[in-house]
């Protein structure tokens, strides 16, 4: 008998199809062919769903946030300060030198050596003080000289004088000889010699008078030279410049030489400023005045006006008005010399209610023209951000000169902004007197505008 052949494969794969399969490797299979199938899918394509919900939500949540953002920035915020009530001064500012109230150059009308000088600079001085001195031995000799003149002079007008009573006798006897003879005796030519001798005589006399004068008047003048080598302090003051020493010679021929210069009491001096022509109308005398020196920062000193010059001075085409402040030095605290920036209170307040220049200048900003609220469009377009609104202020007018020109403040009521219509009066740059029904010491007057706090 011949063997059996072999089942082919392919035979043994189609019994195994034809035969039953059991459900639970039919549920295996079905697995297995879909994993089979997802690991063949492209990997973008894998959660797409989940993917889409989440930037669903994402864009969702973000929309939320710009539109509340949006909210926030249309809504205004004010800005705010309060009325005060207290003083306003109009000012003129300028630039000056303290100077004493009374300076003194001493000076030497003589030409000479100096010998002596007894003072220095600082130094406390006396009316009548002994200063400097000069060499004083030509002039002794000049006074020495004047007075033996004077007496030669007076020695010669008593010659004079017997001269012209011896003549007179010698007249007078002749005459009375005359009388007495009957015009005898003495002969003519005899009586007409002896009154002409006479006559001399008193000419001689008064000659010698004059001599006597302008010997005296020479011997003064010698010791007033002597006097004026010796040169003293012609008031009560101090020293500010010392300009000599010993040794030093003096040339007056055509001028005083200034030796020393003094000045009076320091405690009280003088502050000279120049003020400038559009600004010269305002000045009284009586004024009230500050200024500042750059030795003393942060210190005020008071002063008060009490000239106002006339007439003008011009530097590089710019005419100023020099004007004179008094000035308090007790503390000796300022120096002649200094340089003060003063301060002038032209027109003066009290006790009125101010407001910032601001908050009259401020116009509250219309949310709608600003741009505040979302623009309106697709849902896209509301999710593209946008810059904030930027807040626009407008003027209200020119500012207030004590004219009670009108004028508006805003204030907040019920979060709202609310015209309030006042006068304005006096302004100094920075704050302005107000008038007005509704204003009070405290008041909230809003100065600016601003978008919503982030």
């Amino acid at each position: 008998m011949s063997e059996p052949s072999a089942p082919s494969p392919n035979a043994a794969a189609a019994a195994a199809a034809a035969a039953p399969v059991p459900a639970a490797a039919a549920d295996a299979a079905s697995d297995l062919h879909g994993l089979l199938a997802e690991a063949r899918r492209p990997w973008w394509r894998r959660g797409s769903t989940a993917l889409a919900l989440l930037a669903l939500a994402a864009l969702g949540v973000g929309a939320w946030l710009w539109q509340r953002e949006a909210t926030r920035q249309a809504a205004p915020q004010y800005v705010t300060q309060a009325v005060t009530r207290g003083a306003l001064a109009v000012t003129v500012g300028a630039t000056g030198t303290l100077q004493p109230t009374r300076s003194v150059a001493v000076g030497s009308e003589l030409s000479g050596t100096v010998t002596r000088v007894l003072v220095d600079v600082n130094d406390a001085v006396k009316r009548g003080q002994l200063l400097v001195e000069l060499d004083r031995a030509r002039l002794g000799d000049a006074v020495r000289s004047a007075q033996a003149e004077l007496q030669g002079a007076r020695a010669r007008r008593a010659q004079a004088a017997a001269t012209q009573q011896e003549v007179r006798a010698r007249l007078q006897r002749l005459e009375e000889a005359a009388r007495l003879s009957a015009g005898r005796l003495p002969a003519a030519t005899e009586l007409d010699s002896a009154r002409a001798s006479t006559a001399r005589a008193v000419a001689d006399l008064a000659a010698a008078e004059a001599n006597v004068a302008q010997a005296a008047a020479a011997l003064s003048t010698s010791q007033t030279s002597l006097a004026k080598a010796t040169i003293r302090s012609p008031i009560d003051g101090v020293v500010l410049a010392r300009n000599v020493e010993p040794g030093n010679a003096v040339a007056a021929s055509l001028q005083a030489v200034t030796l020393l210069t003094l000045a009076e009491d320091l405690r009280a001096m003088k502050l000279s400023v120049n003020v400038d022509e559009a600004d010269v109308a305002q000045l009284k005398v009586g004024q009230r005045a500050h200024f500042t020196v750059a030795a003393q920062p942060g210190r005020e000193y008071p002063a008060r006006v009490t000239r106002v010059a006339f007439g003008s001075t011009t530097t590089d085409n710019v005419i100023t008005y020099t004007t004179q402040l008094d000035v308090d030095n007790g503390d000796l605290s300022l120096r002649p010399g200094m340089t003060a920036n003063a301060i002038i209170a032209t027109v003066e307040h009290e006790g009125v209610l101010l407001v910032p220049n601001s908050a009259l200048r401020f116009t509250p900003v219309d949310a709608a023209a600003a741009g505040a609220a979302p623009a309106a469009g697709s849902f896209v377009s509301k999710l593209i951000p946008r810059p904030p609104p930027t807040p626009r202020r407008a003027a209200t007018g020119e500012r207030g000169n004590g004219n009670g020109t009108d004028g508006t403040l805003w204030v907040l009521r019920e979060g709202k902004a609310v015209a309030l219509q006042v006068q304005r009066g006096l302004t100094d740059g920075r704050r302005t007197e107000v008038r007005g029904a509704g204003l009070a010491e405290g008041l909230a007057v809003i100065v600016d505008q601003t978008a919503a706090a982030k």
